[in-house]
């Protein structure tokens, strides 16, 4: 340190956003309505507006389950595999690290066809909310040099040597 040129050193705070990835288990069980309520009343008065905005949600066509064979949209009665559901699902598993298999993907949605919907949107809603983490850096502040013969701060004090 040089007299008359003091060095202040202060903490910033460095703000940086992270999205949270966890692997292992849903986030929800299937059955897990009551976890977010906007979700399933808005996946029980408009179920197809509520599978395209997942879709979109999720980063996929927003007209994507509009492709799904019969109405199985409303009634959950199909004689088929629904293949854009399984595939959102499966899909979802995959991005989200998710522990299961294609079998129970396959069962969940040709037996709790809503629910299962309602379980990938409230994954995504989950995944997508990004939390903040502060830390605190150390920065040092070269402080202008105070001159009392003239009863000024120099402006520009000379530079330090480097250590």
């Amino acid at each position: 340190m040089y007299p008359g040129n003091p060095v202040a050193v202060q903490p910033m705070a460095v703000t940086q956003t992270v999205m949270m990835a966890q692997g292992g288990q849903w986030s929800t069980g299937i059955c897990d309505c009551c976890d977010d309520c906007s979700i399933c009343c808005c996946a029980f008065w408009c179920f197809p507006c509520f599978q395209c905005k997942t879709s979109d949600d999720f980063g996929e066509c927003l007209c994507l389950p509009l492709l799904e064979a019969g109405c199985l949209g409303y009634t959950g009665i199909s004689g088929s595999t629904p293949c854009i559901s399984l595939s959102m699902r499966a899909a979802a598993r995959e991005r989200y690290r998710i522990h299961g298999s294609i079998c129970n993907d396959c069962c969940l949605v040709c037996w709790c066809y809503q629910c299962s919907w309602c379980q990938i949107a409230r994954e995504i809603k989950k995944r997508k909310q990004p939390f903040t983490l502060v830390t605190a850096q150390t920065t040092a502040v070269g402080m202008p040099a105070y001159n009392p013969q003239f009863n000024q701060f120099n402006v520009n004090p000379p530079n330090p040597p480097q250590y």
